[in-house]
């Protein structure tokens, strides 16, 4: 799976300067506004990062087929139903988090598990994966791909790990730009080949 996230600009709903940062919006610095995005000064919404659980199932199912639409909203959740019930199918640990916008709707995910190595990482320790990252197309620009991006850092050190990896497609420019102004750096690019054996 690749870590597709897209981003769109778009007017956010602006929240109240007096409201608490976990029910609003708030002006935080991003580091996405260095990179020529042009955020008004209360378009952060501060959401409640947290595991997704089983009764999360529908939503994310479907927020994954929006990312990855090859599969059907079902196939998704056959496939998560098992990790979310914390029987993940790997040897290796994966966890789902969700973002939770002040005003209850899921705003997006971030899906990260250990790898044994990844591109450019030391391959003596497990590293932080990002296997799925993906914000809903009216949340985007608000800062919350950050948010996620945190917890799943907060959890991959929490496994011992000193390094995060992903990955994207080549024409995903705003999945790459957003990569970068998050703190992750290029380390290889390839092109994939197949050919049949008949």
């Amino acid at each position: 799976m690749s870590a597709s996230l897209s981003l769109a600009r778009f007017d956010s709903k602006k929240g109240s300067r007096s409201e608490p940062y976990h029910r609003g919006l708030a002006r935080v610095p991003h580091p996405l506004r260095s990179k020529g995005w042009d955020f008004s000064p209360y378009d952060v919404a501060m959401c409640l990062i947290r595991p997704a659980a089983p009764s999360d199932l529908s939503a994310l199912a479907l927020m994954c087929h929006l990312l990855w639409p090859r599969a059907t909203t079902d196939e998704h959740a056959r496939e998560l139903a098992p990790i979310l019930a914390g029987n993940s199918p790997g040897s290796m640990p994966e966890i789902f988090f969700l973002a939770q916008h002040p005003d209850g709707r899921l705003a997006g995910f971030i899906q990260v598990d250990l790898r044994s190595h990844a591109d450019g990482c030391d391959p003596a320790r497990p590293v932080g994966y990002i296997e799925g990252w993906f914000v809903q197309p009216e949340f985007r620009r608000q800062g919350i791909a950050g948010q996620l991006l945190a917890e799943a850092e907060r959890w991959a050190r929490s496994q011992g790990c000193r390094e995060m990896a992903s990955d994207t497609w080549i024409d995903n420019v705003d999945s790459q730009s957003v990569h970068s102004a998050l703190g992750f750096e290029v380390v290889d690019r390839c092109v994939h080949y197949r050919k049949a054996l008949i």
